[in-house]
């Protein structure tokens, strides 16, 4: 199946192109079909599904019961919440999409459902420049600690509701499309705008909100941070070493774990968008690349809700600790089901045939005799 890639238009769904000469592409259309590529992807995105749900909900369940109250547990939190809003909205979706090919639900899932794409991907990003920039005021200016509870909360409700209101208008421009003549149907946002570069514009505007904005913001927030780093330890030899040092091991390590976060989110999802910027001004490019880059390339960017969890459990004793913990749980309660279901064999059964035919017998006399 040929493949479309369309960021914004699609919620950052790389959707059948089959539509495409139908929907105001040029090219002749033919209807997709289910390719092997496609298959590789949706058995990939599976994957990822299943293990970014279970290790995003141990850290949620692991950060949840602890008692500490450091301002920096509400931003993991809720970096948590928004990759399991990428995980359970853009995974399920891409694969049910690239399965049934064309889209089979009414026209309110198809806007409720690409809104809550777009919010779920704004909202990962955005919580990234929350934890950048409550970094950089922990390193640059520690003197702001008494207060940093309470800015991270303003910080957070605004990133929050930011991401509602930037994913909004895909509740407008998504509706329901059928290629004439055919009995195809697709979700998409062809006739929603006017001219083309208002879509160009639309695209370059959410490009730049949900990821060269946030980028950029994260870039100077490090920069700075290990400027003032190198500034430190150049100067190290001439200041005194104490519990009350500027920058703490303890913040050093909590810095070197957002570091690898922010890192692994450039990593991740800076292929994919500059295919998209090609695509946007280049749309024919479609046609030349090879299928599985723009599948591979999706997928790569996914794997950032996968490495998240494993970051924090890398550089979080307590989270290992917790893993270990829950693990013992399981093994004991697997253990105890299967001993339970296991069938009983023949002398036990007579025993048991015994003590019923002649009496109660003690629970001491019982245990001696089954075991």
């Amino acid at each position: 199946m040929a493949m479309q890639l369309a960021i914004v238009n699609q919620s950052h769904l790389v959707v059948p192109d089959a539509n495409v000469s139908a929907l105001g592409f040029p090219g002749p259309w033919s209807e997709p079909t289910f390719t092997a590529a496609a298959k590789v992807r949706v058995g990939v995105t599976c994957c990822f599904f299943l293990i970014a749900s279970c290790s995003n909900v141990a850290v949620l369940c692991s950060i949840s019961g602890k008692r500490c109250k450091s301002h920096l547990r509400i931003l993991i939190l809720s970096l948590s919440i928004a990759d399991l809003l990428v995980t359970l909205l853009v995974m399920p979706l891409d694969a049910m999409w690239n399965i049934m090919i064309q889209w089979y639900a009414d026209e309110l899932s198809c806007k409720i459902l690409n809104f809550g794409k777009l919010f779920s991907m704004y909202s990962a990003a955005l919580v990234l420049v929350v934890i950048s920039l409550d970094r950089h005021w922990a390193i640059l200016y520690p003197l702001s600690f008494t207060s940093a509870g309470q800015r991270n909360r303003i910080m957070l409700w605004t990133a929050w509701i930011g991401s509602l209101l930037l994913a909004s208008p895909q509740l407008f421009l998504f509706r329901l499309r059928t290629v004439p003549g055919a009995n195809f149907t697709q979700c998409a946002t062809h006739g929603s705008f006017a001219q083309h570069w208002q879509e160009t514009a639309y695209n370059m505007f959410t490009f730049c909100t949900l990821f060269v904005t946030p980028l950029g913001v994260m870039i100077v927030c490090y920069t700075r941070i290990l400027w003032e780093i190198g500034k430190q330890m150049k100067h190290k030899n001439e200041l005194a070493r104490s519990k009350n040092d500027l920058i703490s091991k303890a913040r050093l390590k909590t810095l070197k774990m957002t570091l690898v976060i922010v890192v692994s989110f450039m990593v991740c999802w800076t292929p994919y968008y500059l295919l998209g910027i090609w695509y946007w001004f280049q749309p024919e490019m479609i046609y030349l690349t090879p299928e599985y880059v723009h599948h591979s390339l999706f997928l790569f960017g996914l794997l950032h809700t996968c490495t998240d969890p494993l970051v924090y459990g890398l550089y979080t004793p307590s989270f290992k600790e917790d893993l270990h913990t829950w693990l013992r749980r399981l093994g004991g309660l697997l253990t105890r089901k299967a001993k339970n279901s296991k069938p009983l064999a023949d002398s036990e059964m007579n025993i048991k045939d015994f003590t019923s035919m002649d009496g109660p017998t003690t629970t001491a006399t019982t245990v001696q005799s089954v075991f």
